[in-house]
């Protein structure tokens, strides 16, 4: 793409960097209508053809190799296992998800790493002002991710792609990806109560907007689902003639020995749905060549280095804070996961579990353990400490924020009850705002800290938290540690067991601050609660 193609109709500033540019043309289709607006869904569906027509893509789609998938949980998971699959086989893949957590390039994946600056600028451009200069007031310009839908199909057809994964932004059947009328292959991750302000109130309602991904004799996957969401699907699949298969979990047996590259129990069931996806798309595309796909007692190459290498930001991820000057490494370590759901609230709470138990630098063991390991490089890089360090007593805090949609009443206590179960106690909760605002994107989109910003639903989270420490049972009501009990002039409502900051990066200051001044203490921090928290700290602590 030549650069006359693209930047004609971007906004003019001497200030600002051509991708800030961008930026902010970008977070002016952003609606401040609730996503459960009607003018979201069935009635405006239509348009996304008409935009189709204007960015000439509805014949490079129609010659697409699409796998698409649609659910609750591990949507992303599950894409970016097929994605890793087949790009270990030979191909050349484009990978669409959502959200971003600290640039949006990385909605965007070619073979496997997200577009590059001048080719994303390049295709951004070229979409943005054709549509600027063919929408009117009949068929306004497209909304955000409506936009970056079609931004999607921009780049994998003109970047030749030999598959392109896409993950459904939200439910199926009106959600923009779903422009694709025949895709080689569906699958439908598992399904929970979510997003029930637009998708319905029933699992039966849920699963029928999943389910409007189906097309037309186009073989489907899924993983076991409650009975009244699988029973829709099933109904949804037979209307259609979709043959519609119920997979199990990976069998860890398949591996060889190795360890999935995405962490917890729950990702061997979002790695059955993978594989059948992958085989189904090799089988149907008459690219099965050189992999054998016949043996059921073993899985090809190919397959087990993409599932093992596979790798997501933002879920089961553990950060070493890298601004702590120390000799001594990891002393603040953030553990990062984006759930959002009760179910996936309790798969986070046993990943946590166990990893702040595995997680040892200061041992040998943990070295043994590294071969096949997601922990990032940092987390070993010494284990000389001896005796010493060993005794550094381990202090679990929880950093949570959580959108005003959830229900922290759900939420909570099964993150806090699955914890104690495994004898996991967190010493202090600490609550925040969000750091990104809904209406900006890029860099710039993140709010000062401002003494006038509205925290009510953070004191709404802590009453809550405070609320079910006072009525647990046990070692959890008597662990206000000593360490934590001073120097909390930063936040701005301190309780005995969490805390209110006025914003992420002063509760992060408040962190390091307490590492520097407790040597015998190692900060294991969870954050949780939002995929758009994780991506703020992550943006603070990774340099």
């Amino acid at each position: 793409m030549s650069d006359q193609e693209g930047g004609k109709g971007s906004p003019k500033s001497s200030s600002l960097s051509p991708y800030e540019e961008a930026m902010e043309a970008l977070s002016s289709l952003i609606t401040r209508r609730t996503r459960a607006d009607d003018s979201n869904v069935g009635d405006q569906f239509s348009l996304l053809y008409d935009y189709l027509k204007m960015l000439e893509l509805e014949e490079p789609i129609a010659n697409m190799k699409v796998i698409h998938v649609a659910g609750t949980k591990g949507k992303g998971s599950t894409c970016t296992f097929t994605e890793s699959i087949l790009r270990n086989c030979g191909f050349r893949t484009g990978l669409f998800t959502s959200p971003h957590l600290i640039d949006i390039r990385e909605r965007f994946r070619l073979d496997g790493m997200e577009i590059c600056e001048e080719k994303f600028l390049a295709y951004f451009w070229w979409c943005y002002d054709r549509l600027k200069e063919k929408t009117d007031d009949n068929i306004p310009m497209p909304t955000y991710f409506r936009f970056l839908a079609l931004l999607a199909f921009k780049i994998f057809a003109a970047e030749q792609v030999d598959v392109a994964i896409m993950e459904v932004g939200l439910g199926g059947k009106y959600d923009a990806t779903n422009v694709v009328q025949a895709p080689i292959v569906c699958g439908i991750t598992s399904l929970g109560y979510d997003h029930m302000e637009i998708l319905g109130n029933t699992l039966g309602e849920i699963a029928g907007e999943k389910a409007g991904i189906f097309k037309n004799r186009i073989p489907a996957f899924t993983v076991p689902q409650p009975d009244e969401a699988m029973h829709v699907l099933e109904e949804k699949a037979s209307q259609l003639n979709v043959p519609l298969q119920v997979l199990t979990p990976l069998d860890a047996k398949l591996l060889n020995g190795l360890r999935l590259g995405l962490e917890g129990e729950h990702q061997y069931l979002n790695a059955g749905l993978a594989i059948a996806l992958c085989f189904t798309w090799l089988k149907r595309t008459g690219h099965v060549g050189d992999i054998n796909l016949e043996q059921t007692d073993t899985l090809p190459e190919q397959f087990i280095k993409g599932l093992t290498s596979a790798s997501l930001q933002g879920r089961a991820q553990i950060v070493p804070d890298q601004h702590i000057k120390s000799e001594r490494s990891n002393e603040l370590v953030f553990f990062l996961d984006g759930a959002h759901s009760p179910e996936s609230m309790e798969v986070c709470a046993r990943w946590f579990s166990l990893a702040i138990k595995e997680y040892n630098p200061d041992q040998t063991l943990f070295h043994q353990q590294l071969n096949n390991s997601k922990l990032p490089h940092e987390v070993v890089k010494s284990t000389h400490h001896g005796e010493r360090g060993s005794q550094r007593n381990s202090t679990p805090i929880l950093l949570f924020n959580c959108l005003t949609v959830r229900d922290p009443q759900l939420l909570l206590p099964q993150l806090m009850k699955t914890c104690a179960d495994h004898g996991v106690y967190f010493k202090k909760a600490l609550f925040v705002p969000s750091l990104s605002v809904f209406n900006k994107v890029g860099p710039q989109a993140f709010t000062p800290a401002d003494s006038k910003v509205d925290l009510s639903w953070q004191f709404n989270l802590q009453r809550v938290w405070e609320n079910l420490m006072q009525g647990s049972k046990g070692r959890s009501t008597d662990i206000v540690s000593e360490e934590l009990k001073d120097d909390m002039e930063m936040s701005v409502s301190n309780c005995d067991h969490s805390a209110v900051f006025l914003s992420l990066p002063l509760a992060i200051k408040w962190l390091r601050d307490r590492v520097q001044q407790n040597q015998s203490v190692r900060f294991q921090v969870l954050v949780t609660g939002s995929l758009h928290l994780v991506g703020d700290v992550l943006n603070l602590v990774k340099k």
